[in-house]
């Protein structure tokens, strides 16, 4: 039999993506995404960071939190799969497992000390914002890269989704502190295509809207002629 193991997360994670819907399916694949890994700034865990900023990249362990999942199935489909294909969950990332545990590699920025914190400030992330992190160690190449594994059908996919803006999204855009950088990440996340699996590769139904929401906007947007427009930005309080 085995033992009933019980973790406490060592922090949680603010994200530039405070909704499910957007969130990219993998991490690396929007560059721009942005995180902070905060942790109490005790001297534990002061010490515990020691070095860490030698590192270039992190592999974070976390917990799928915000799921609205029931019972747990052990077969699931795979967006990249279009949805339509069913294959063993432990074949698969998908969040819906018997424990909801991820991990994902990201490119370490640096480490602050704010207000009664310490802040791992990574990217490329793929969190919802709020998730509880188990653990973080680093990501060693020599180990951690097998050049010659095969990956079935999870291959990289090039971004399919060209995208543009409307002159109203553009105006509202140049108002923020950081345009560009807004602009690189809203751009970076569309291109991936979040929609669902059976609606990607697709041009959307007349009059299709989707809405996310993405740092501190609400981002609405359509499909058509096979490219994404971002047709308003909404800047939200968050």
């Amino acid at each position: 039999m085995v033992a009933e193991v019980t973790f406490t997360p060592i922090a949680y994670i603010e994200s530039c993506y405070p909704d499910r819907f957007g969130i990219p399916r993998q991490a690396g694949l929007v560059a721009s995404a942005y995180g902070d890994i905060v942790f109490e700034a005790t001297e534990e865990n002061k010490l515990a960071l020691r070095g860490i900023e030698e590192f270039s990249h992190l592999w974070v362990l976390f917990v799928f939190h915000g799921q609205s999942y029931g019972e747990f199935k052990p077969l699931v489909r795979p967006p990249r799969l279009g949805g339509n294909k069913a294959v063993g969950v432990y074949a698969t990332r998908s969040p819906n497992r018997p424990n909801p545990i991820g991990m994902s590699a990201v490119k370490l920025l640096g480490v602050t000390a704010q207000k009664g914190t310490l802040r791992v400030q990574v990217q490329g992330g793929d969190f919802l914002d709020g998730t509880p992190v188990l653990d973080v160690k680093p990501y060693v190449p020599y180990a951690d890269a097998m050049s010659h594994a095969s990956t079935a059908w999870a291959i990289y996919q090039e971004p399919s989704l060209p995208v543009s803006w409307s002159a109203d999204a553009d105006t509202v855009l140049q108002g923020s502190t950081d345009p560009e950088g807004i602009r690189c990440l809203i751009t970076e996340t569309l291109a991936q295509d979040p929609r669902p699996g059976y609606e990607r590769g697709k041009d959307g139904k007349s009059g299709q809207r989707w809405n996310m929401q993405i740092s501190c906007y609400s981002v609405f947007w359509v499909v058509h002629n096979g490219m994404a427009e971002v047709t308003q930005l909404v800047k939200v309080d968050r």
